[in-house]
């Protein structure tokens, strides 16, 4: 299992440097004059040719492209990505707490959205073509087709306005979670029952649970040899739910004003802050890359298997 996971690592570096240049250059195809950002941002009245080139030999844009992105490679490894082009502060110091509330509110969320598609999954599979069945996959459905903005205005018309139980915005309280989280979970939960619910079917199709119940074992065993099973397939799933949710957070943390990666980021792309959008690129795709190795990893662990295939 250690020479596993040590080939997977080890495949999963040559796709971070390719990322992390893709990252940079994407950024560097913009129309956009980096230094002409910087001196609006500064709110400069007059931008000259000489400023623009004394701009750019101070963040260091007059050398090669490649020294650039190798300098500023390495500084990423140091978590150094640069200063904001709207602040002038660090852009870690602006990303890092910002990426901690976003992680917080994925976090809680996926513990619920696996504990709900489990608990639904088992259900709808065991029952199988009945009502419950029928009626979870349908609400699901449209749960899941409702746009997460107007989901979460009507929980903040109803639970906030109405009722008065719940905060509007920010994350002064446990409190605050809730309705973002409730937003999030009857978003994907609905995506993710329904893969669990799949993999149940298909192993209770299977000859090994023909053969358990012939051999007279108890029910509840049968079934839990039939969810372990299907979880295999569900980990990669519920694994890259993480970063998935990470990244897809803007609406949300927009409509009830959480201080996380998703309000920042369209702060950045708003302003055009060149460093704060390479840095926010850069740690989604390498939360997808972690979390895609750790999801083989534990599947490794589960079953044997696999671990020939690398």
């Amino acid at each position: 299992m250690g020479s596993f996971i040590i080939k997977r690592v080890l495949v999963s570096i040559p796709l971070l440097l390719i990322i992390s240049f893709l990252t940079f250059v994407l950024i560097n195809l913009s129309p956009l004059d980096p230094a002409e950002v910087v001196l609006h941002a500064q709110g400069v009245p007059k931008i000259t040719d000489e400023l623009i080139a004394q701009t750019k030999a101070e963040l260091g844009m007059d050398r090669p492209f490649l020294i650039r992105y190798i300098n500023w490679f390495m500084a990423c490894l140091q978590l150094d990505f640069g200063k904001s082009y709207v602040t002038g502060e660090p852009v870690w110091s602006l990303l890092g707490p910002a990426f901690l509330n976003t992680l917080k509110l994925t976090l809680v969320s996926v513990i619920f959205i696996i504990a709900l598609s489990i608990l639904l999954g088992v259900i709808c599979a065991l029952k199988e073509g009945k009502m419950m069945d029928k009626s979870v996959r349908g609400i699901s459905f449209f749960l899941t087709s409702m746009p997460s903005y107007w989901l979460a205005a009507l929980m903040i018309w109803y639970f906030s306005v109405k009722l008065d139980l719940l905060p509007t915005s920010g994350m002064d309280s446990y409190k605050s979670y809730i309705l973002p989280v409730i937003v999030i979970v009857l978003s994907y939960a609905g995506i993710y029952f329904r893969i669990v619910r799949s993999s149940m079917v298909s192993n209770l199709n299977e000859d090994y649970v023909l053969y358990g119940r012939a051999c007279g074992l108890p029910e509840k065993k049968i079934t839990m040899h039939i969810l372990r099973n299907s979880l295999q397939v569900a980990i990669s799933v519920f694994c890259m739910a993480i970063p998935i949710i990470l990244g897809s957070t803007v609406v949300v943390e927009n409509v009830f004003a959480w201080p996380g990666l998703g309000s920042l980021s369209v702060k950045s792309i708003l302003s055009r802050d060149f460093p704060m959008i390479q840095a926010y690129v850069l740690v989604l795709a390498v939360a997808f890359v972690l979390f895609n190795t750790i999801s083989d990893i534990i599947n490794a662990a589960m079953n044997p298997k696999l671990r020939k295939d690398l």
